[in-house]
């Protein structure tokens, strides 16, 4: 007797039919709709990887992995510069003194990059997804037939009335942050600006009427500025976090060899006592502006 009462993923795939969505019922399978393999084959979302290899950019394939599509030349371009956008802030942050400080004791840097990324937090790297639903709750305010302004306006007033400032606005450093404009300039340029681009730049403008005690304004910062592209882009809010982890790593573990490379162990590190002893400020060569 056949005991064979079902056909396998791989029977499945291999026969040209796709299983059904109910064919797990009363089992105990669980499925996956991400990566698919078989001897000789992986499927990302249903493409070929060796494919995907060489043609689409590791921009590109994060979006696709995330949202399930691939996205269009301009979205790809804008990923690509979301993600170089994150790639490192300097010696100070919490995620790098985190990383540093494990590389001086002699751990690995899996265990350095770990310590970095465990690091991230509600004001580090948190600020992208509760922007995302800021933002979205002025939209909605839109759809329900509030103009732009009023909108905007309801949604600063009900975050400063609770005594909180606006996630997506402020930075501890910069007075104007140059990788939000740059991104906002692409998604212009690229034509892929939407609805969340025009809220937070409303939102920006609102908060011009409220300057703190020394008379100045909050500047979008990259994480606010980062959750408008993916709102119009078609990331969702749970995941759009990830993409700051997914572009800071580079930079954590460059400061952890570092720290191995260059620095003494157990070593005490105070960041005010760093110093920038790198190239000076360059140009990119012309074939790649």
């Amino acid at each position: 007797m056949n005991m064979k009462t079902r056909p396998t993923e791989i029977d499945a795939v291999s026969s040209g039919t796709r299983p059904s969505r109910n064919a797990a019922a009363n089992t105990d399978e669980w499925r996956t709709a991400l990566t698919y393999i078989e001897p000789n084959k992986i499927l990302v979302r249903g493409y070929a990887l060796d494919e995907i290899m060489g043609r689409l950019t590791f921009g590109e394939t994060i979006y696709l992995l995330l949202v399930g599509e691939i996205p269009s030349p301009g979205m790809g371009r804008l990923m690509e510069a979301l993600l170089v956008s994150f790639i490192d802030h300097g010696a100070t942050p919490p995620s790098t003194l985190a990383a540093r400080n494990t590389a001086t004791t002699g751990a690995p840097l899996r265990a350095c990059v770990a310590a970095g990324v465990l690091g991230f937090g509600r004001y580090h790297g948190g600020d992208i997804e509760s922007c995302m639903q800021f933002l979205d709750k002025g939209l909605a305010l839109i759809r329900e037939g509030a103009s732009l302004r009023d909108a905007a306006t309801k949604i600063v007033k009900q975050c400063l009335d609770a005594g909180e400032t606006p996630p997506g606005f402020g930075h501890r450093f910069h007075k104007r942050d140059p990788r939000a404009a740059r991104l906002f300039q692409m998604a212009l340029e690229l034509e892929v600006e939407s609805d969340h681009i025009g809220m937070i730049r409303a939102v920006e403008m609102v908060l011009h009427d409220y300057p703190d005690s020394q008379g100045r304004t909050l500047p979008v910062n990259i994480d606010g500025a980062i959750a408008a592209v993916c709102g119009d882009l078609g990331i969702p809010p749970t995941i759009a976090d990830a993409l700051f982890i997914i572009s800071r790593v580079p930079g954590i573990a460059a400061h952890a060899d570092e720290e191995r490379q260059r620095q003494q162990p157990m070593r005490q590190i105070d960041p005010k006592d760093h110093r920038y002893d790198g190239p000076s400020e360059r140009r990119l060569p012309e074939r790649r502006k």
